[in-house]
């Protein structure tokens, strides 16, 4: 006896072209170069931060390591030197994405001439972001004028 089976390989095909579709977008590809490099960056950053500013920290206020900074409750340990060491990586993460791509880009942008102009605005009555192209406002359901956007700019 022979056991048949029928396989829908049409339907597989259509998945597996929806997600290749979807794969190489290019939204998709540059979050996920973004994600890795992220990743890299962020082990570059903890090494800077104990490798480099903890110890010139240190010297200067006389603890040469804040992940052995803590205090105990009834036997409970709070190791503060650890968010001492997440909050000086984040500055430094901050610092670096604002003066090595935002500075950049906006430059950029501002030499090819393609500074953003936002596309929402607030209402002139009830203050609800609304697209600058309505004409009436959904939240309040005020009348809008032509020009009722360049108003409050």
């Amino acid at each position: 006896m022979k056991w048949r089976t029928k396989v829908n390989v049409d339907g597989a095909k259509t998945t597996l072209q929806e997600f290749r579709s979807f794969a190489l977008k290019a939204n998709a590809v540059d979050l996920a170069i973004g994600v890795a490099i992220g990743a890299a960056f962020n082990a570059v950053v903890n090494s800077i931060v104990t490798g480099l500013m903890t110890p010139i920290i240190g010297a200067v206020f006389g603890e040469k390591d804040f992940a052995g900074l803590f205090f105990s409750i009834r036997g409970s340990q709070f190791h503060y030197g650890l968010f001492i060491n997440a909050i000086i990586s984040m500055f430094i993460v901050a610092l670096v994405l604002f003066f090595f791509v935002v500075k950049p880009l906006n430059a950029l942008r501002r030499r090819t001439g393609q500074e953003s102009t936002p596309t929402t605005a607030p209402c002139i009555a009830c203050t609800t972001e609304i697209s600058r192209s309505a004409t009436r406002c959904p939240a309040c359901t005020e009348a809008l004028g032509a020009d009722w956007s360049q108003a409050k700019d």
